[in-house]
């Protein structure tokens, strides 16, 4: 289905370009190794860029992450079950408890992330990155882009449910 595929390709899209981060993470931590205990030098936006590297991986990543089925679950059950069983566990466990978390976040963070826009809000550190507010917008983006993806797996599993049904009549 076409919706399906544009949610799944957005999703797919930000996670292998944001997943590049977490190399960049490395790097600058080995960098930042170096330069402290190596010649004793420290930058704290070189610090603070490892922590804002962090959260865009974590939070982009999400839908990504759903795509892909990675997000930790206790596969007891789900592992054996027929794919009909699978696609009904997917259905209600998105419809009643993925969609409302990702809408309590975004609604909770709506006026967290709103405040930090009006501020402007920066770095506490006088030399660290003055983006925290980019930053907290990842909450937003993290609901949206996980809540998309759910509709893709709510949709994709009455895609299943239905098969199932004609091919036993």
């Amino acid at each position: 289905m076409f919706f399906i595929k544009i949610i799944n390709s957005i999703n797919r899209y930000i996670g292998e370009i944001i997943s590049w981060c977490t190399l960049l993470m490395v790097l600058i931590t080995v960098l930042v190794v170096v330069l402290r205990y190596g010649f004793n030098i420290g930058f704290i936006w070189m610090q603070e860029s490892v922590r804002f590297l962090y959260a865009a991986v974590f939070l982009l990543c999400g839908g990504y992450t759903l795509l892909k089925d990675k997000h930790v679950r206790v596969d007891v059950l789900y592992f054996n079950l027929s794919q009909k069983n699978k696609a009904i566990i997917d259905l209600l466990g998105s419809i009643f408890l993925l969609l409302p978390v990702c809408f309590v976040i975004f609604y909770y963070s709506w006026s967290y992330v709103i405040n930090s826009w009006e501020q402007m809000e920066g770095s506490i550190e006088e030399r660290g990155l003055h983006l925290v507010f980019l930053m907290k917008t990842f909450i937003w983006a993290f609901s949206i882009l996980v809540s998309l993806q759910s509709i893709s797996i709510i949709i994709n599993s009455f895609i299943i449910i239905k098969r199932n049904k004609r091919n036993m009549n």
